[in-house]
């Protein structure tokens, strides 16, 4: 077959032409492996590349991890251990393509290079798997792979399968003309020949060859062979622990050499069925799941933030891939190697106070006033922020009391009324004084030096002769111990005749303007009181009725209260008029029938008949029940 392709195919640019069906035949290694029947044995002449990246501590920022070279297929970059670092692509030329310039992509599906780069990150909390880059190739140009580090210890596994770029010309097999396979079929491992491993570089990229194919000699004439079914193995477990699944492979032999062959030779229908079977059913180890991390507690300078840590196990690995895991003691994933819950941080360095002027001049010339100035809050970047953005706490003063020392005081009076108080005899006049400073700043009237001037004087109007006067006693007693009373005094028109004072009739001053006698007082609140309406008229004018009174607890303020005293509560309700009913005697009203008193049992007197034939009978009923009679009066 060989020979046949060296024959189809030039020598240069062979394995590049083939690259499509490479890709497509050949499964990376960590996939289930393939079923003779369903797919060709893996290709000669290319060789499958894998690596492990892993460092204790490096600086934040882009580490390179590979380079993939043009024309890789089948490529897988997993991080094996999940993280808050991030994965990142780069062509060779220096194009972004996944987490560039330090902005972080959303997963999805990228179609760059010839080929789609699936890129996933799974949920933080759910998932235990970090970090993938997959893609089936092949590549058109090469591919630099980064690691972003922010958290210490990543782990990246990477493999891909590239063509080798030279190979030795296989001797040609005759092959019937109308089968042209893909790839030629693998011989049986000899006896005694250790199956190869591939070898690994120091730069931790391990290259794995394909078996040489081996050629069988040409056979003698022998009888028909017979092909059988053959348990080739098991796939490996889809996890190392918590209960996972595979699969067992059957592949079709040669039943006196057991040699391989094409599944086509073995009868389809005899065929075993792939059977899945549970593995590694021991729990896998507890380990810590980390949640984001909050926001932080400031918005700018040091704050906190703060993060859930859970301890997880997982229980059970299903065939697509998830995980089913339950939340365990802490205990179980250990205290010593436990992720931190609480962080420091810092989104910007905090605005700070800034003074803009200097004092003013303080607002009095004398004594004690107020001085200001300007306090505004910057930004780092120089620019005039809200109050609130700087701490309020730390806020310079922008009032200051001053002291411009003593101010000048001194006694002012007004001048003397120019009226005495009365139109004649001894009277007064009166005047104000006020203790001022020399800027005109009132002051208690005793803060001045020396004795305050008198404000009253006694004046002369000249004697009285045959006047009348006013003249009014003393204020009495309040009439209310507290809460809102009265206070009178007396009042009398004298007549003076130049000293010689006489009382005179009230009607003889009625010229003059008399002085009030009464005016209301308040000698204290009486806090909560109860209050009460008059009495409402009785219900009944003989033979005992009722009446009825409002009554309400009630505060100074005259608003309702709840702290009256519920002993002291006056009544609402009492009995009157008490005396018994007389009748009237009328000559011309008597009763004309013996048994009026079933018409007024009856309520027949509200008609003229029944009145006037049982006339005695009705008056008194109207009398006993005066206002039953009028509502059975108008509602009939």
């Amino acid at each position: 077959m060989a020979g046949l392709w060296q024959q189809l195919l030039p020598q240069q640019g062979r394995a590049l032409l083939l690259l499509p069906f490479i890709c497509l035949f050949y499964p990376p290694s960590s996939a289930i492996p393939w079923d003779s029947k369903a797919s060709p044995l893996p290709l000669k002449g290319v060789e499958v590349v894998k690596g492990h990246f892993s460092r204790t501590f490096l600086r934040v920022g882009y580490h390179k991890i590979t380079e993939i070279p043009a024309g890789a297929c089948n490529i897988s970059i997993q991080e094996t251990i999940k993280s808050r670092n991030y994965l990142a692509l780069q062509t060779q030329s220096g194009v972004s393509i996944i987490n560039g310039n330090w902005v972080i992509d959303r997963p999805g599906i990228f179609t760059v290079v010839g080929t789609e780069l699936t890129y996933k990150r799974p949920n933080e909390i759910r998932s235990r798997n970090g970090e993938s880059i997959t893609s089936p190739g092949p590549l058109s140009e090469d591919l630099h792979v980064y690691l972003i580090y922010q958290q210490p210890g990543p782990r990246v596994y990477y493999e891909y399968i590239v063509p080798l770029q030279s190979t030795t010309p296989t001797p040609e097999q005759t092959t019937p003309a109308t089968i042209l396979p893909l790839a030629e079929t693998v011989g049986p491992t000899q006896p005694g020949e250790k199956e190869h491993q591939g070898e690994v570089t120091n730069n931790g990229i391990m290259k794995e060859k394909p078996h040489p194919n081996q050629i069988p000699p040409e056979p003698s004439v022998k009888p028909q062979p017979t092909y059988t079914w053959t348990n080739s193995g098991r796939t490996e477990c889809s996890t190392t622990c918590g209960t996972g699944r595979r699969q067992v492979l059957w592949e079709c032999v040669e039943k006196d050499s057991q040699g391989t062959v094409p599944a086509d030779l073995c009868d389809p229908a005899l065929e075993p069925k792939n059977k899945g079977e549970e593995c590694n059913m021991q729990s896998c180890p507890a380990y810590f799941d980390m949640g984001e991390w909050s926001e932080c507690s400031r918005r700018c300078g040091p704050g906190t933030q703060h993060r859930q840590v859970i301890c997880r196990q997982v229980t059970h690995v299903h065939a697509n891939g998830t995980e089913t895991s339950v939340t365990v003691a802490q205990e179980l994933c250990g205290t010593s190697d436990r992720p931190v819950t609480k962080s420091t941080c810092q989104l910007k360095i905090c605005s700070q106070w800034e003074i803009r002027s200097e004092w003013s001049s303080c607002s009095v010339p004398c004594g004690v006033g107020q001085r200001s100035r300007e306090v505004v809050c910057v930004s780092n970047q120089g620019e005039v922020e809200e109050d609130e953005e700087c701490n309020m706490n730390l806020r310079p003063d922008t009032l200051q009391n001053c002291d411009m020392g003593v101010c000048a005081r001194s006694w002012f009076t007004s001048l003397w009324s120019q009226r005495c108080s009365t139109e004649c005899g001894q009277g007064n006049q009166t005047r104000t004084t006020v203790c001022l400073m020399d800027h005109v700043t009132d002051l208690p009237l005793d803060s001045c030096e020396g004795e305050r001037p008198a404000e009253l004087k006694s004046c002369d109007s000249g004697p009285c002769k045959n006047s009348l006067e006013w003249y009014t006693g003393p204020w009495g007693q309040c009439s209310a111990e507290c809460g809102n009373g009265t206070q009178s005094r007396s009042v009398a028109c004298i007549f003076n005749d130049d000293g010689r004072m006489e009382v005179v009739d009230q009607f003889k001053c009625s010229s003059l303007s008399q002085p009030i006698t009464a005016q209301p007082c308040r000698l204290k609140p009486c806090g909560v009181q109860w209050y009460v309406t008059e009495w409402s008229m009785c219900s009944r004018s003989c033979n005992t009725g009722y009446r009825v009174r409002v009554v309400r607890c009630l505060a100074d303020n005259i608003s309702p209260s709840d702290r009256c005293d519920p002993t002291l509560t006056p009544e609402s309700r009492e009995e009157c008029n008490k005396h018994p009913c007389v009748a009237e005697i009328n000559p011309s009203c008597s009763d004309q029938y013996h048994n009026c008193v079933v018409v007024v049992q009856a309520r027949l007197c509200v008609y003229p008949y029944y009145r006037s034939v049982c006339c005695a009978s009705c008056s008194r009923s109207n009398k006993t029940y005066p206002n039953s009679f009028q509502r059975n009066h108008i509602r009939r």
